[in-house]
C-alpha cells in the first residue's frame, strides 16, 4: 500500500504476516487464535509470532463482551460473495470497523433477488439493528429494494441515481489517471491501454482517467494503442498480442485489472520482451497475484477494506453524519514493472 499523502494508511493483515512468515493464511489464524489442537510445529508457531513481532500487528480485540444491556448489529447485505475476492476484503473492513465499537455485522448474500433481500430487511427491523450496508460487487448504480427505507442505510460500492443514500466508490477516473501518470513520469510516451467489459463502470472510468492524464502531458490519445479486454488472462494476453502487431509500438502497456496483466506478460515473453526492461506494464486492482509475478506487478489499490471501515462509521455516527456520494482514492503500488531500464 503506497505511504504517500493521501493514501488510506498502511495496516498489516494476516496476509502480511502469513508472507512474511511463509505460510497460510490459515495457519496465521490458527496460531493467534491459540488453536493448540492443530497439528503445528512449535517452529512455524515461532515464525508466525516472530513476525507478529516484527511487523507490528494488532489483532482485533477478541473475546470482548459488547457492552450495555444487549448486542448492538449492524447488516450488512451483498448481492454476490463468491466471485471476487473484494468482497470478503469488504466484509472484514466493516467488521473491524464495528468491533471497535463492541458491535457485531450478520452478513447475508441474496443474489440481487429483491423478494429476498426485502424479508431480510424485515427480519432486521424486527431485530432492530442499527444499520444496514447494501453492498454490490461491481460498481454500479443500484434501485435499493423499498425495505431498505426503514433502516439507518448506506451503500456499499454502488449508488443510487437520486443521492438518498450516502454511498462509497473507488475513485476509478483519479486511480486510472494516477497510473497513466506514473508510467508517464517513468519516460513512456507511447502508453497503451488495455481496457476491461466496457459496460462496466469501472472500466469506463479506468479508462477515462488513463486519457486524462495523457492529455493533461500533452501526449495524444492514439486510438491505436487502446485494446478491448476482458477482465481475464485471455484478453489481456491477445490485446496485448495486437499491440505488438500493430503500427506503433508503445513502450509501456496500462492492463484495467490485474488478471490481463497476467496475459501480458504471457504474451511478451512468447514475443521475447522482458518486462520491466523492454517493455513496461501496470496494472489495477493489486490482487494477490500481482505481486508474486516476476517482475512484481506496479498496480493500483482498490480500497475495499478501507470502503468498509467508512460504512461502519457513517451508520454508528448517527444522524449528524452528512449524506453524499464519495469517491474513495486508489493509490498506485509501486513495483518493478512499470520502468524499462534498458530502454527499446
Amino acid at each position: 500500500m503506497s505511504d504517500k499523502p493521501g493514501a488510506p494508511p498502511a495496516r498489516v493483515t494476516m496476509k502480511d504476516i502469513a508472507a512474511h512468515a511463509g505460510v497460510s493464511q490459515s495457519t496465521v489464524s490458527f496460531v493467534l487464535n491459540g488453536q493448540q489442537s492443530m497439528r503445528i510445529s512449535s517452529e512455524t508457531r515461532k515464525r508466525v509470532m516472530d513476525a507478529v513481532a516484527e511487523l507490528g500487528y494488532r489483532p482485533r480485540a477478541a473475546g470482548r463482551p459488547p457492552k450495555g444491556a444487549g448486542v448492538r448489529v449492524i447488516g450488512l447485505m451483498f448481492d454476490e460473495i463468491a466471485t471476487s475476492p473484494f468482497a470478503a476484503i469488504s466484509i472484514e473492513g466493516v467488521q473491524e470497523e464495528a468491533w471497535k465499537h463492541d458491535v457485531l455485522v450478520e452478513v447475508v448474500m441474496t443474489g440481487g433477488d429483491t423478494a429476498y433481500e426485502n424479508a431480510i430487511l424485515r427480519k432486521w427491523s424486527a431485530d432492530r439493528v442499527e444499520g444496514v450496508v447494501y453492498g454490490a460487487i461491481l460498481t454500479r448504480p443500484v434501485d435499493p429494494p423499498d425495505a431498505l427505507g426503514k433502516h439507518r442505510a448506506v451503500l456499499l460500492n454502488c449508488h443510487d441515481a437520486e443521492g438518498r443514500l450516502p454511498s462509497v466508490v473507488p475513485a476509478e477516473r483519479r486511480g486510472g489517471e494516477a497510473a497513466a501518470r506514473m508510467l508517464i513520469e517513468a519516460g513512456h510516451r507511447k502508453i497503451a491501454f488495455i481496457s476491461g467489459e466496457s459496460w462496466m463502470e469501472a472500466a469506463d472510468q479506468r479508462l477515462e482517467g488513463y486519457e486524462r492524464a495523457l492529455r493533461a502531458a500533452g501526449l495524444p490519445v492514439d486510438p491505436g494503442l487502446i485494446q478491448a479486454g476482458n477482465f481475464l488472462p485471455s484478453g489481456g494476453r491477445a490485446a496485448t498480442l495486437r499491440l505488438l502487431d500493430g503500427p506503433t509500438r508503445p513502450d509501456a502497456i496500462f492492463c484495467a485489472n490485474d488478471l490481463m496483466a497476467v496475459g501480458c506478460y504471457e504474451a511478451l515473453k512468447e514475443r521475447g520482451e522482458r518486462v520491466g526492461e523492454t517493455m513496461a506494464v501496470m496494472g489495477y486492482d493489486d490482487q494477490e497475484i500481482a505481486q508474486h509475478l516476476s517482475p512484481a506487478l506496479s498496480t493500483v489499490l482498490l480500497p475495499h477494506r478501507e470502503m468498509g471501515h467508512w460504512c461502519t462509521q457513517v451508520l454508528l455516527a448517527g444522524e449528524g453524519k452528512a449524506a453524499g456520494h464519495h469517491r474513495m482514492e486508489c493509490p498506485v503500488v509501486v513495483r518493478d514493472s512499470h520502468f524499462c531500464r534498458t530502454g527499446v
